[in-house]
């Protein structure tokens, strides 16, 4: 067991294995192993630092008999009950310090006792204590992180949703311009072109004019626009 304590970038992934180990625990478990279920990519030696930490593996990455025992429990409750001796056992340190309170210090404190007890930075401190949160969590002392979008799917998903958006409002303009040009069009065959034209003619007469004149101005009319 190392004498520095534990972690990872992504401390969630260590859920996951424990997770998997409790469905399925392959006679060893190495890097590779972890590589080939895709949990903690290019971390895969960072999971199994923590797993031999805490007892679950040995040095060859076999099985330990502590893990044995709590690995073949089924029930949830129980399980937790015997995961929590590995962890009370490898920080032994931690709970010397606060007792049965370590299981819910908040991140200052444990950063504080990290970064003192292995002289580390804040961001390694950090991650030790993730790292034993996630553990306290699978040993029944509170919740496991929930799983987050990478800011490249967010990225992805908002542009998709964007891009979609812009679809249905294209949709929607071309929809509404067909309407209009349905109801200007519509029933536009031939027999709906047929109209009839009125023509107004206006005539100034002159107020000193003959009766001939007026005469001449209206045969005039009526062969050249009525007859025509």
């Amino acid at each position: 067991m190392s004498d520095s304590h534990p972690y990872i970038s992504g401390a969630g992934n260590i859920a996951k294995m424990v997770s998997h180990l409790r469905a399925s625990f392959p006679a060893t478990v190495t890097s590779d192993t972890v590589k080939k279920l895709g949990i903690a990519p290019n971390n895969e030696s960072y999971v199994i630092n923590i797993l031999q930490y805490i007892g679950v593996l040995d040095g060859d990455g076999k099985k330990t008999d502590e893990a044995s025992r709590v690995f073949s429990q089924h029930q949830d409750k129980a399980f937790a009950s015997e995961f929590s001796k590995l962890i009370k056992k490898a920080y032994f340190g931690l709970f010397e310090l606060h007792g049965d309170t370590s299981w819910t210090l908040d991140d200052d404190a444990l950063i504080t006792f990290f970064r003192r007890s292995d002289q580390t930075g804040a961001t390694i401190g950090k991650r030790q204590a993730g790292t034993f949160k996630v553990l306290a969590a699978l040993s029944g002392h509170g919740e496991l992180p929930t799983g987050r979008a990478s800011p490249k799917s967010t990225s992805n998903r908002a542009s998709r949703e964007s891009k979609a958006q812009k679809n249905e409002s294209k949709k929607g303009v071309k929809k509404s311009r067909g309407s209009s040009e349905d109801l200007k069009f519509e029933g536009s065959g031939r027999e709906q072109l047929d109209f009839g034209l009125t023509v107004r003619v206006e005539i100034n007469l002159p107020a000193d004019g003959s009766r001939a004149t007026y005469d001449n101005i209206f045969k005039s009319i009526k062969e050249n626009l009525l007859e025509s």
